[in-house]
C-alpha cells in the first residue's frame, strides 16, 4: 500500500460566518465588499452587525474599486506554517483602500524587499474552490 503526500494548501477563512459571509459570496465574484453606516457614513471592516461609529444597525454593503496605498508592512522571512515557508521573504502589508476600509493582506509580483510605505497597489485574486483570497500587486 502507497501512502500518497498530502498537498499542503492555504488555510483559509470561515467564510459561512454570519457577520462575514456577505464579504466573503463578494469574492467569489471578485468583489471586495464593505459596509457602510446609513445613518453616519462610517466605513466598516471587517464586516459586523452595527456600527463602530453610532452603534447603528443601519449598515449598507458597497463594494470598492479595488485600490489602495500600502499603509505599513512587514517582510515575513521565516514561517513554520508548511504553506507559506516556502514563500519567505513574501510581505504582509495593511492596505489603506481608497474607499476607507483598511485590510491586511500580502502584496504580491514584487520582491519584498521593494514594497514601500504609500506604494500604490490593486487587487489580485487568488482562487479557491468557495472563495477567493484577496492580495495586491503594485499599480
Amino acid at each position: 500500500m502507497t501512502k500518497t503526500k498530502r498537498e499542503i494548501t492555504r488555510p483559509l477563512p470561515k467564510h459561512k460566518e454570519l457577520d462575514s459571509q456577505e464579504f466573503w459570496a463578494g469574492t467569489k465574484e471578485k468583489e471586495f465588499r464593505y459596509q457602510q453606516c446609513d445613518n453616519c457614513e462610517t466605513v466598516i471592516f471587517y464586516s459586523r452587525r452595527h456600527c463602530t461609529g453610532c452603534t447603528s444597525g443601519n449598515l449598507v454593503w458597497k463594494k470598492a474599486a479595488g485600490t489602495g496605498t500600502v499603509y505599513t508592512f512587514s517582510i515575513v522571512r521565516q514561517s513554520y506554517h508548511p504553506f507559506f515557508r516556502n514563500m519567505a521573504p513574501y510581505t504582509v502589508a495593511f492596505i489603506d483602500m481608497d474607499e476607507g476600509p483598511r485590510i491586511l493582506s500580502n502584496v504580491v509580483g514584487i520582491d519584498a524587499d521593494e514594497v514601500k510605505i504609500g506604494q500604490r497597489v490593486q487587487l489580485e485574486w487568488e482562487e479557491h474552490e468557495a472563495l477567493n483570497i484577496p492580495l495586491f500587486k503594485p499599480v
